[in-house]
C-alpha cells in the first residue's frame, strides 16, 4: 500500500504561481511513477504531468512550457511547480502513484485561479 498527503494548493490570480507537494509513505519502493492529474467540474480526470523512476516525463500540452514536475527521491516527495496560471488551471489536482498494478490517489487539493 501507498499513501499520499498532497499540500500547496490555494487561489492565486492569472499569471501567478503555485507549488504543490506529494509526500509517499508505505510501499514506496514499488513505486515506477509519480504524477499529477486534475478534474475540473463537469470534466474527466486528466494527466498533468508524470515522472518516471528512470526520469523521463511528460507534460500534458496545456500546461508544457509552464509547469514542471520534480522528485526528491530522499523526501519520497514529488512538486509540481506551476507558474503563469491561467483560469482555465483551475481544478482539483490529484497525486498519482504507479505500482504496478495499482494506481495510488491522494486526496486531492483545490487550485483556482481568478482575479
Amino acid at each position: 500500500q501507498v499513501q499520499l498527503v498532497e499540500s500547496g494548493g490555494g487561489l492565486a490570480q492569472p499569471g501567478g504561481s503555485l507549488r504543490l507537494s506529494c509526500a509517499a509513505s508505505g510501499s514506496i519502493f514499488s513505486i515506477t511513477r509519480m504524477g499529477w492529474y486534475r478534474q475540473a467540474p463537469g470534466k474527466q480526470r486528466e494527466l498533468v504531468a508524470a515522472k518516471t523512476n528512470g526520469g523521463s516525463t511528460m507534460y500534458s500540452d496545456s500546461v508544457k512550457g509552464r509547469f514542471t514536475i520534480s522528485r526528491e527521491n530522499a523526501k519520497n516527495t514529488v512538486y509540481l511547480q506551476m507558474n503563469s496560471l491561467k483560469p482555465e488551471d483551475t481544478a482539483v489536482y490529484y497525486c498519482n502513484a504507479y505500482s504496478r498494478p495499482k494506481d495510488y490517489w491522494g486526496q486531492g487539493t483545490q487550485v483556482t485561479v481568478s482575479s
